[in-house]
């Protein structure tokens, strides 16, 4: 489907002017967002992979956002990225992962690799403490 945007010629009354504030024009960053999606719910779709529930597309995508947060998350602790030259020698490196199981809104429980600091000081800082919902139990 394809949206066609028209351009709107804005008058001086107040009124035209707040109707079309309220037109939604998507900007590139939307728009790319939204091809990346159709085009990875097409590859899910081809392959046979459902897009919720265990092995869903729903999941996997979540479990990579999660892991790329906190990666991003270590590289900032840290002061460089991953395989960067500057941080040979820097006292503290990366050390690997450690798994973990988090509870998420939408997917439920997902395993996921949380990256550890050789020195231990990382701590994240969208975690929070788990609590299991009554409804769950």
């Amino acid at each position: 489907m394809t949206e066609t945007v028209v351009a709107v010629e804005l008058s001086q009354n107040p009124d035209d002017e707040a109707a079309a504030a309220a037109i939604a024009v998507p900007d590139s960053r939307e728009v790319d967002e939204l091809e990346v999606a159709r085009e990875l719910v097409r590859q899910a779709r081809e392959a046979g992979v459902s897009l919720t529930g265990p092995g869903g597309l729903l999941k996997a995508m979540t479990k990579t956002v999660i892991e790329t947060a906190l990666d991003e998350e270590l590289s900032e602790h840290l002061g460089y990225d991953r395989h960067d030259p500057a941080g040979y020698g820097s006292g503290n490196s990366r050390n690997g992962t450690r798994a973990k199981t988090v509870l998420t809104d939408a997917c439920g429980q997902i395993e996921i690799d949380v990256p550890r600091d050789r020195a231990g000081q990382l701590r994240t800082r969208d975690r929070q403490e788990a609590s299991t919902p009554p409804d769950r139990c």
